[in-house]
């Protein structure tokens, strides 16, 4: 394998999204890996945008056809993984590969890129305030909100196995330390 990436987790509604978008627009020569699952879309997301959308069937496929660089079924029957033709696409590109994975597919991608990789934590200011932005998104369902609230809480134990923690407390303050920390793991690996 070649190449650097960096690895974003987070609970779902800490801002990870938005914060890795104004990166991607920033001149960085970096491109998002779309990973894979098994999920239905939610909202206006397309297959081959945001996720590949494969059915629980082809994804299970797949992993046995040693398709995924890594891959996890974060519910039952729900799974995301990251294919290995996605990572070697961008590559091929020669840029840097951005990642937006749970957070034991982010260790996982640690463990598989070493110092090739750096991972970063979004970390919510308080898990009220994240409950308030999974609600204000209107996409799920009071019983989803719950379980993602509760898979939030497990989640913010593996921040400090991260290599650095941004706490979005001030969205603006938050992209601009994600630049300025990307920039320099961009530069340094040179």
């Amino acid at each position: 394998m070649q190449g650097k990436v960096v690895i974003f987790s987070a609970p779902s509604g800490s801002g990870k999204s938005t914060i890795i978008n104004h990166l991607l627009a920033c001149g960085l020569n970096m491109e998002f890996s779309i990973s894979a699952t098994s999920r239905q879309p939610r909202g206006a997301e397309r297959h081959g945008v945001e996720y590949y959308f494969l059915s629980t069937d082809e994804f299970r496929t797949r992993i046995q056809n040693d398709e995924f660089v890594e891959y996890e079924e974060v519910y039952s029957d729900c799974f995301y993984g990251t294919l290995r033709s996605e990572v070697e696409r961008i590559w091929a590109l020669g840029k840097t590969i951005v990642f937006d994975v749970d957070v034991v597919g982010g260790l996982n991608l640690k463990k598989i890129f070493g110092d090739k990789a750096l991972t970063i934590f979004i970390m919510p200011p308080s898990i009220d305030e994240l409950r308030r932005r999974l609600i204000s998104r209107g996409t799920d369902s009071a019983e989803k909100i719950a379980q993602r609230v509760d898979k939030a809480q497990k989640e913010l134990t593996f921040a400090p196995q991260f290599d650095r923690i941004i706490v979005n407390d001030n969205l603006d303050t938050a992209k601009q330390e994600a630049v300025d920390v990307v920039s320099h793991f961009i530069d340094q690996c040179k």
